[in-house]
This record gives structure tokens, C-alpha cells and sequence, in this order.
């Protein structure tokens, strides 16, 4: 079959008296495994379920809901490949004007808060259809958590959307056993032993089990410092191999998320990559311009999934883990071949990557048996752990293999290199490679900060990282001939950052001739630990206080500091030096941020006048 049904005739056609599962979205319909509607839809297909899919339904009426009748065994309900909210609205609250995820880049295809505006409409019509809700939206909300766009607590998604089940993390696994346990006939209610799954269950009929009991939805709307330690229970449960069942009562009710899923074994992430996907957005987008999502994706091979590195604001660790789990080296190399055999490759594979390029292994030996570290400790962050394993020699065999294939002239790594993993690496051999085959003129690291305290706050390396990297990649590039960039991703306005941070952080730019493009104030997306000290002004793991800015204005000056050398950017770059103590950056030389505006250049003028004439009226006293 090419693509899965998408209407009632194609069922009709197919001969099929009802879909199994209708799998909801609200991402347009994309066939490609970097998307997760594709990839669950995909899997069902392969265990033999009869799968249809309902791409950006009209929640404003039942039309769409109604279209394939009663699904045999249940909806499968997601926002898309990233929170609805996040993918509407800006940091300042302000409508996007493009969504990527949808035909022509339109906006206004799903509602907000897709995952209970769907599932809640799904109920009203078929009452007794099993729910299920999963993606990243539902993921990162599956407790209660601060919601940015409200300014408030919010209730589990679980019980918000009223779903009879949510699954978490990276959801092949559990969708696949709860499938089998609906055809089956278990009924939806019964479902409360899988990993990876959250349920809910009225808290009369709760009987205690070995469990973390996290502070309840009430105490932690009324208690930030509740907040801040339910927060660090949740991300401390959030490993495989150690994590616990983990409840949090909401009213009459007790949320229970059950331990996390094991990763995908090596086999079985090969498998799920290799399914019969059509790489592309379905045909009938074709007209109003396509799905601009596939753009990025196209002719890039994920390789692994996970990310030890764990930054505070990233929600990868919350929802995909920390666990790096990997497709061989086989599998990797198919994908490639299938790549340049499309009629619109023309040489170059865009990335190898996936959450961070360069992991191909667990951080230390002790994780198979013993997790990652709970308590907030990290790989990489301050410091290095002494336990590191570092190690490039898979994955650069990995890209020579893909670099010697027929029809490829290039292949770039886009994805995201971990600057400070690869600096441990005692062989260079991959980091001259990086910079002699990999890098498309500029390459794009994350250093984010440059101040300790800031860095701390963020969960990464202190800035002598960077700069030992930095100096490393210019010496490399300078060898090889080759006019390269870096491109850094800078963060402004992060928990933890005061305006004398942003001035540090825009000397050290200057200082290091790096003029960032773009820079990002911090989001406070739902399921991370920079978001719980946003909202509690806490870190949740020592629990002492972490400076927040928090007002519009100081914002768009920390934002502008980063970009100091823009002269849009000159009266609030002024206005955060005087702020900021540091008015002595104000001025014409080589180490001033910022010349004068002409009115303080015209006020200054008027003060020189006004000195010498009074310097002139006492030497002409004087003389007479």
C-alpha cells in the first residue's frame, strides 16, 4: 500500500468494514519517519492493524470525527511533532504567522491545545471509544505542570482531555501492546500495567503500591516550593532501569505513571526506520504547496535516538530520555541507497544525526545496569564525569561508509554536534573530518552562555569548553584551506541570567568576533527543569532561589545585548548599560559595545559648550 487511507472510499476500496485505529493529528499527513504520526501509524500497519488517518480535523464540527464511523478498537490521538501551543504561538505570545506543519505554511489547521480539543470531541461522539493520547504534547503534560500561555498550573493532560490512557516517551512499544490487548478484548479500564503509559483511577479505589508520591495538583498550585520538588521526583523517575511507578493525586482522582519504557533494542529501531514509508507529505497537499516540514527532513538519516547531555531546557530528557539507543551501521547505510534513488536527490545528504549527532554509546559502562544518575547530576555538565566514555570511531566509520556511496557528493552533519563531548575525544581524527567532509560553511554549536552562574542554571559546560572547541575548529579549518563559521545558538533572558550576565555574555562576543544571526529568549515549554525554576523562581534540585526576568523590558534588553552590534538594536542596548551599572560601554572606543545615540551625542556637545564657556568666563575674570 502507498499511503494509509485518508477517506472513507479509500477504506471502501481497501475493503475494510472499519479501520482498526484512526490515528489522529494535528500535523498535515507526512509519510516520513521523522514524524511520529508516520512512524506509530507505520507500526501498527506492520503488526497487521488496519490503520486510517485523520490529518488536522475541523474540531469545530463532528464532520471530520465522524468520517470513517467507530473505529474497532480506538483513536489515537496526538497534537503533531510539537506542542500546539509552541507551534503557535511566539516567546511573546504573539500569533505566528507560518506553521511548517501544515500545507501552504497555513495556520489556523488545529486548534490550541489540539490533544483535549481532540480527544474531547472524539468522546462526545463515541463515548465509549478507547483514547489514547501520546506525542510530545501529552508527554510533557502528563502531570500537572505551568503552562506559560495561561500563566497557571494545569491539571494532568490525562484527566484534562478526559483519554482513557496516555503514553509517554518514545511510544512504539506500549502503542503496539496496548493494541494487542484492545484486540484482544481487554477492556481500555483494565490497561494500567504497561510501561511507558499513564492512567487514572478515582483515589477510593487506589490501593497503595510501591510508588514516589509526588506533592498533589492542589498543593502544587498553591505551593511553588511543592512545585519545585514535584518537578525533580518526576524528571528523577525518568530512566528506564530505575525508574519507579510514580502517582499524584488530582481531587477524587490519582494520576499513575507507570515506570518508563526500555529504548527500542538496536534490531527494533532498524525495523521501525525501515517500514514502507513514502518519505514524503501526501499528494493531495500538493495543490495548496506542500508540507513545509519535509523540507529539513527529506534527505537526512536520523541515527539515534536520546540525548545524555540533558540541558535544562530541553524537553528531550522528559520525553525521550537519556538512554542513547542506535540504528546499526546497516541499517543506516539501506536508508542512505533508498535516499539517492529518489528522482529528487541530487547528491547531498542534508544530516546523519538525531537529538545530538555525535552519541553512538552510553555515556559510562555502570548504565546498563544501573541507569543514568538520578539528582540532577550530568555527563557533561560542569565538568565532564570522570566516568565518560568517548568515543567517535563508530560513527565516523559510519560516514565515510555513506560518503563512498554512488550518487552522494556530500554529507552533512546539521543535527547538532555536542562541542563539549567531542573536545574530550583524545583522537582528533573525527574532528578533522567533521571539518574537511561535514560542515556546510558554518557549522551550528550550542555554547548558549558564557557566565558560570548562568551556564549552571542551564545544565551546561562552562564556557572554557567552548573556546578550547573554537580554538580547535579555526586551526582545523585553517589547515584544510577552508573558509568555515561558527554558528552560535546563544539563549537570552534564561533563568538565572541578570542584565549584568547579558553584558558578559556581549563582551565575550565581541571579544570572540562571534556576531550571532539569531538569538532566542528562553521558552518556557512545559516537562523541563528551566521551566519549573521560571515559574517557582527555585532550583528544584537545591531549592534556593534563581533569579527570573521576568518583565517585557528587561527581556528585549537582554535579548538586545546579544546582538549589540545591531543598530536597531542601539537605544536598548544603551538603556541595558545604564541598567546594568556599565555606562562606561557607551562610547566611540574599541571597547565600548555601543556609540552614543545622537541624542546623548547632542547632550554631550551642549555639556563641552557649556564647560568651556564656563572655563572662559573664569579665565576672563581672572584677567580682569
Amino acid at each position: 500500500m502507498p499511503f494509509l487511507p485518508i477517506t472513507k472510499e479509500e477504506i471502501d476500496a481497501l475493503g475494510w468494514d472499519a479501520p482498526d485505529f484512526v490515528v489522529v493529528t494535528g500535523d498535515a499527513y507526512v509519510d516520513h519517519p521523522t514524524f511520529g504520526t508516520a512512524i506509530i501509524s507505520r507500526v501498527l500497519e506492520q503488526f497487521g492493524y488496519h490503520v486510517a488517518i485523520l490529518a488536522q480535523p475541523d474540531w469545530r464540527t463532528d464532520r471530520d470525527f465522524t468520517r470513517f464511523g467507530r473505529p474497532k478498537y480506538g483513536f489515537l490521538v496526538s497534537s503533531g511533532n510539537i506542542d500546539s501551543m509552541v507551534a503557535h504561538y511566539t516567546v511573546a505570545r504573539r500569533k505566528r504567522k507560518e506553521d511548517a506543519y501544515s500545507p501552504g505554511n497555513r495556520t489556523g489547521l488545529r486548534p490550541d491545545r489540539a490533544v483535549i480539543v481532540y480527544a474531547k470531541k472524539i468522546k462526545e461522539i463515541y463515548p465509549d471509544s478507547p483514547v489514547i493520547i501520546g506525542g510530545l504534547e501529552a508527554s510533557l503534560r502528563r502531570f500537572a505542570h505551568y503552562d506559560y500561555w495561561d500563566d497557571k498550573i494545569r491539571p494532568s493532560i490525562l484527566l484534562d482531555s478526559g483519554a482513557d490512557l496516555l503514553t509517554y516517551g518514545m511510544g512504539e512499544s506500549q502503542t503496539v501492546e496496548i493494541a494487542r490487548r484492545l484486540f484482544s478484548g481487554e477492556p481500555v479500564s483494565t490497561i494500567t500495567d504497561i510501561r511507558g503509559t499513564c492512567y487514572a483511577i478515582p483515589t477510593k479505589e487506589y490501593r497503595p503500591v510501591p510508588a514516589v508520591d509526588c506533592p498533589s495538583f492542589e498543593q502544587v498550585c498553591q505551593n511553588k516550593k511543592e512545585y519545585a520538588v514535584s518537578c525533580r521526583k518526576q524528571q528523577d523517575e525518568q530512566d528506564a532501569v530505575r525508574g519507579r511507578k510514580v502517582i499524584q493525586r488530582h481531587g477524587d482522582k490519582i494520576l499513575v505513571q507507570n515506570p518508563p519504557m526500555p529504548p527500542l533494542e538496536q534490531k527494533e529501531l532498524d525495523a521501525v526506520y525501515e517500514l514502507p514509508y513514502m518519505r514524503t507529505y501526501h499528494p493531495s497537499y500538493e495543490s495548496m504547496g506542500g508540507v513545509p516540514a519535509i523540507q529539513e527532513v527529506e534527505f537526512s538519516i536520523t541515527h539515534n535516538r536520546g540525548c545524555f547531555g540533558a540541558c535544562n531546557f530541553c524537553s528531550i530528557a522528559f520525553h525521550q530520555g537519556r538512554a542513547i539507543t542506535t540504528r546499526s551501521e546497516e541499517s543506516i547505510l539501506r536508508e542512505a541507497k533508498l535516499l539517492t534513488e529518489s528522482p529528487n536527490f541530487k547528491g547531498y545528504i542534508h544530516d546523519v544525526g538525531g537529538p545530538t549527532a555525535n552519541f553512538r554509546h552510553p555515556s559510562c559502562d555502570k548504565q546498563e545496569k544501573l541507569g543514568l544518575c538520578a539528582g540532577g547530576k550530568k555527563c557533561l555538565a560542569p565538568k565532564p564525569c570522570p566516568l565518560l566514555k568517548v568515543d567517535h570511531s563508530e560513527y565516523l566509520d559510519i560516514l565515510r561508509k555513506l560518503r563512498a556511496l554512488p550518487k552522494v557528493k556530500r554529507v552533512f552533519i546539521r543535527s547538532g554536534i555536542r562541542f563539549d563531548y567531542l573536545i574530550e575525544d583524545k583522537d582528533d581524527t573525527f574532528f578533522k573530518e567533521l571539518v574537511k567532509y561535514h560542515v556546510s560553511g558554518q557549522l551550528k554549536v550550542a555554547p548558549e552562555h558564557c557566565t558560570p552562574e548562568v551556564l549552571d542554571c542551564m545544565g551546561k559546560p562552562h564556557i572554557e569548553s567552548f573556546l578550547k572547541f573554537e580554538k580547535k575548529y579555526f586551526k582545523y579549518c585553517k589547515e584544510e584551506g577552508k573558509e568555515q563559521y561558527l554558528v552560535p545558538y546563544l539563549m537570552s533572558s534564561h533563568p538565572g541570567s541578570t542584565l549584568k550576565d547579558a553584558v558578559a555574555i556581549a563582551l565575550f562576543l565581541k571579544r570572540e568576533h562571534l556576531r550571532p544571526e539569531q538569538v532566542q529568549d528562553f521558552y518556557p515549554t512545559p516537562g523541563t527543569i528551566s521551566t519549573c525554576m521560571f515559574y517557582t523562581g527555585l532550583d528544584p534540585y537545591t531549592l534556593k532561589e534563581v533569579y527570573i526576568p521576568r518583565t517585557d523590558r528587561e527581556k528585549a534588553m537582554q535579548r538586545a545585548l546579544l546582538q549589540y552590534f545591531n543598530p536597531k538594536n542601539r537605544d536598548l542596548v544603551i538603556a541595558a548599560l545604564k541598567a546594568a551599572g556599565r555606562s562606561d560601554l557607551i562610547g566611540t572606543a574599541n571597547s565600548c559595545l555601543v556609540r552614543p545615540s545622537p541624542a546623548m551625542q547632542r547632550a554631550a556637545q551642549v555639556q563641552n559648550r557649556e564647560k568651556q564657556g564656563k572655563w572662559s568666563s573664569k579665565k576672563t575674570a581672572k584677567r580682569r
